[in-house]
């Protein structure tokens, strides 16, 4: 995947071997991930998924919410700041 073409806040790192790393996660944060909106690194998403584990005493489905709520902020985030701060701006009818 061309990276010149990727507009994220996510940090980029180098990996030995990505598709090794992804394949060590358990399956459900996989799952996850193959369908995220953004181009998590598998060490960035199993942080995070350890953390909400922790958070949540073992509760998967906390877990992956946990995930989805990272990824809204960092969308929220990316789109103030390549769109503006009133973006999606509401649809006025033309004139």
């Amino acid at each position: 995947m061309s990276r010149r073409n990727l507009n994220t806040s996510l940090r980029r790192r180098s990996c030995s071997n990505p598709m090794a790393a992804f394949d060590a996660l358990p399956p459900d944060l996989r799952r996850w991930l193959a369908c995220a909106h953004l181009p998590w690194s598998a060490r960035s998403a199993f942080r995070i998924w350890q953390r909400a584990l922790r958070s949540t005493k073992g509760d998967r489905d906390l877990a992956l919410a946990a995930l989805r709520a990272a990824e809204d902020r960092t969308l929220a985030r990316d789109s103030r700041r390549i769109w503006g701060g009133d973006y999606p701006a509401p649809a006025t009818p033309p004139d």
